[in-house]
């Protein structure tokens, strides 16, 4: 079966009810930035983590499939890639006539960049 990354995982699936805005985003190997905005759709399901100050002025998408849990107590979103994978990521760039991951170019990106996490 394909990984769908736009979904969250069973160990992750309380993420979606919750609002993980300002969340610390922690990767494998430490914080990688905050969460700037959490789109909970199902099937369309990403945060958008600002890098600062570890990447001044950086933002990417991380889908849903990525995110490994969300701690309510301790605002710590903790995510299945590193800092480097973060880095490497395609950045998010929204314009102003496209709704934050629908450009089928940029979203297509993310998903072939992401899906090799599961490879």
């Amino acid at each position: 079966m394909a990984h769908d990354i736009w979904t969250y995982t069973e160990t992750a699936a309380p993420a979606a009810r919750l609002d993980l805005t300002g969340y610390k985003v922690e990767a494998t190997d430490g914080f990688a930035g905050t969460v700037d905005t959490h789109e909970p759709t199902a099937g369309r399901a990403h945060v958008v983590v600002d890098t600062t100050p570890w990447i001044p002025g950086r933002r990417v998408i991380v889908p849903a499939g990525v995110v490994t849990a969300a701690d309510p107590g301790t605002e710590r979103l903790h995510i299945g890639c590193t800092k480097q994978q973060l880095e490497q990521a395609p950045q998010f760039e929204p314009g102003p006539d496209r709704d934050l991951d629908d450009e089928q170019p940029h979203r297509m990106g993310l998903v072939d960049y992401y899906l090799a996490f599961f490879r």
